[in-house]
């Protein structure tokens, strides 16, 4: 950390129970995100901006027009980009403490698994059920705790899975692959402030995780964005779930 980093953590320092200890601790952190979209985007921009020591980026796609209403990582000066760089440029703009690894291939589960090897945390920020499955079993495998964030329509979701923890539930425990065919937001569509809403929930969890080692596990929080409602569901280990039991 540099000379001002007691000045840019201000705010967060002077919570209770977060401290220059906490702070410090933070910055020896690593998360993944997979996904660099609406979801992705605000993720990625307050974990910077909050000081996470190291941000793995994990997206394959490039920067349409069509993006930009909700992903505010990127900008019209980026269209044609890969996301992970124009990501990183937005990143080491916001906070260059905060050192950035880009990951640009479609990766496998062993790809996956070999990113969660040095990673405190990942957050799922990808757009289909395919990811989710193939990053939940690496999560599972490597033991890596698993924020998953969804929005579709007017719909937004965030769960935490304790992957490290043997009583927590997985993401297969919630949703099997019949659910594929619930369909994407390119197709449906989504509001474009509700990724932002459900993008920070997820790095809020990954904070309560990483500063306090807060379990925010077994509940599946739903925000209505018509209503501005939310509603959580309890979940449980399924134990006839083929990824986890």
């Amino acid at each position: 950390m540099n000379d001002n980093w007691k000045t840019r953590y201000a705010r967060q320092i002077a919570l209770n129970g977060w401290g220059e200890d906490q702070q410090r601790a933070l910055a020896a952190k690593t998360v993944t995100i997979v996904g660099l979209g609406g979801l992705g985007s605000p993720a990625a921009m307050y974990l910077a901006a909050s000081g996470v020591g190291t941000l793995i980026l994990n997206d394959f796609d490039h920067v349409d027009l069509s993006n930009l209403s909700r992903q505010p990582l990127h900008d019209t000066s980026n269209l044609g980009q890969l996301k992970t760089e124009s990501a990183v440029q937005r990143l080491a703009a916001l906070n260059p403490d905060v050192t950035l690894k880009p990951v640009t291939e479609r990766l496998d589960q062993p790809g996956l698994e070999a990113l969660l090897t040095t990673s405190d945390c990942v957050i799922d920020c990808s757009d289909n059920f395919g990811t989710r499955f193939t990053l939940n079993q690496a999560a599972l495998n490597k033991r890596t705790p698993l924020i998953s964030a969804a929005a579709i329509r007017e719909e937004g979701q965030i769960a935490v899975f304790r992957h490290d923890l043997d009583s927590s539930p997985c993401y297969r425990c919630l949703y099997d692959e019949n659910d594929e065919a619930t369909g994407d937001c390119q197709g449906q569509g989504v509001i474009s402030p509700l990724v932002g809403i459900i993008g920070s929930m997820a790095a809020t969890a990954a904070l309560n995780l990483l500063v306090f080692n807060r379990d925010n596990s077994g509940q599946l929080h739903c925000l209505d964005a018509q209503t501005l409602q939310w509603r959580s569901l309890t979940l449980r280990k399924d134990p006839r779930c083929p990824a986890c039991s």
